[in-house]
């Protein structure tokens, strides 16, 4: 393995982005979901008005890890759009997604002490994100960082709509 290179992603890398979040979305949850839901979240999250499109806007940051010019990880950073209670200029971790290869490999604990420190830098009250409520991996990484739980919000794949924890790091 070569060294891990992090870069803020622009709009060219939007469809690199997009198939490795395609990817990974159905890898670590398409067994759960029904074939027809999945197919419809994947195109409306990772189609071209999906994150190709969201990287046009400025108030969308997405930091990126590629190893050997493939994107191995991407955190997307954005305004906080949950439907739960938060400050004015609170912020969301939108989608940390890391391919099987890269996991446990410490990409993750830097892309989300990328998005701290963004989130620090901008002057936000208080930093959000929804988890899936079967993975106790990922709830765990982010109590380690300081996160705690805060409500739960819906999230929809195609016709079928989970209620995901939201988990808050006051900062």
């Amino acid at each position: 393995m070569t060294a891990i290179a992090y870069r803020r992603a622009t709009p060219a890398d939007g469809s690199a982005l997009a198939a490795m979040g395609r990817r990974c979305f159905a890898e670590t949850f398409g067994a759960h979901y029904d074939a027809a839901d999945l197919a419809r979240h994947l195109d409306k999250a990772f189609g071209p008005a999906g994150l190709p499109a969201e990287l046009a806007d400025p108030k969308v940051r997405v930091m990126m890890a590629e190893e050997d010019g493939a994107v191995a990880a991407y955190l997307k950073l954005a305004p906080c759009g949950l439907p739960v209670e938060h400050p004015a200029g609170a912020l969301e971790i939108k989608q940390l997604y890391v391919l099987q290869p890269w996991q446990g490999a410490g990409v993750a604990p830097v892309l989300i002490e990328w998005a701290i420190a963004a989130a620090r830098d901008d002057g936000a009250p208080a930093l959000f994100l929804s988890v899936w409520a079967h993975n106790a991996r990922a709830i765990a990484f982010y109590r380690r960082y300081g996160f705690k739980m805060a409500g739960h919000a819906p999230f929809s794949v195609g016709e079928r709509i989970d209620m995901d924890p939201v988990m808050r790091l006051d900062l």
